[in-house]
């Protein structure tokens, strides 16, 4: 049985025959070789061991009919050639050239129509460079961004309408902006702003609806509010905060007062 990589075939199927080859001459110097350096072959391998034994040929190959030569060539093309191929038809063209380029070159691909292109743009460029994709249409794009972005921007994606983003903004966003996130709708969320938030911040999460944010203050909160969190609907959150109280009742001449209790009143937050 026959397989693409044990046989010699071009992109359009054909078997391949190095006579009559435009360069014939090469195989006779060992620059090419059937079924192992060949730029007729659809084999990418075999494609891209043909230019780094020969990059000085790659510049005649930028309009081959085969995106997979293209997207190879690109890897070998001076800067002129490679800046031309920024426009070409394929994504995976287009992102070979870029990456051969500096880095100022991949602005222009900002907003290029396919995702894989924008997100490995995202990437590489400088961060200051990124605030015009903060409303890109896919959301792992934002993600990235979200990621890179100079924290004093994040602010402009608290409202993103995907909550992966957001959880991602919650990690780096300033302190003073992060309890702005509190109320955000999704629990995921709101754990990530627990986990950062000062722990005498805490105590307007402690009722949260969800378990796991509520889970979440119970590991961080100020002691005194511990006891009040033993009667909590969720055993995890009781069970956390029993574990955290008897700790803390366990150091000498450290026992929590409950929130309220302090001075004979009740608790006005």
């Amino acid at each position: 049985m026959t397989t693409e990589i044990n046989e010699a075939r071009d992109w359009q199927g054909q078997i391949i025959e190095c006579r009559g080859c435009a360069h014939e001459s090469l195989q006779a110097k060992g620059e090419c070789e059937l079924m192992r350096a060949c730029v007729a072959d659809r084999y990418a391998r075999r494609i891209d061991r043909f230019f780094r034994w020969n990059p000085e040929i790659a510049r005649d190959y930028v309009d081959h009919p085969y995106f997979e030569v293209r997207a190879i060539a690109a890897k070998h093309v001076d800067v002129f050639a490679a800046v031309r191929m920024l426009d070409d038809a394929d994504a995976t063209v287009r992102w070979s050239a870029a990456a051969r380029l500096p880095r100022r070159y991949l602005l222009r691909l900002r907003t290029d129509p396919d995702r894989e292109v924008r997100i490995r743009v995202a990437l590489r460029i400088d961060p200051n460079n990124l605030i015009s994709m903060i409303g890109d249409t896919d959301y792992y794009v934002r993600q990235v961004v979200a990621r890179r972005i100079r924290p004093q921007l994040l602010t402009l994606m608290i409202n993103d309408p995907e909550a992966e983003v957001r959880r991602t903004v919650a990690t780096r966003i300033g302190e003073k902006s992060l309890l702005a996130m509190a109320a955000d709708r999704d629990e995921r969320v709101r754990v990530e702003v627990v986990e950062r938030l000062p722990a005498q911040q805490l105590k307007q999460l402690r009722h949260d609806a969800d378990w796991s944010v509520r889970y979440a203050v119970a590991g961080r909160i100020a002691e005194a509010y511990l006891p009040e969190m033993l009667t909590d609907e969720d055993p995890m959150v009781r069970e956390l905060a029993r574990h955290r109280l008897d700790a803390c009742e366990a150091k000498p001449g450290n026992t929590p007062v409950p929130i309220g209790q302090e001075h004979g009143h009740e608790d006005q937050s």
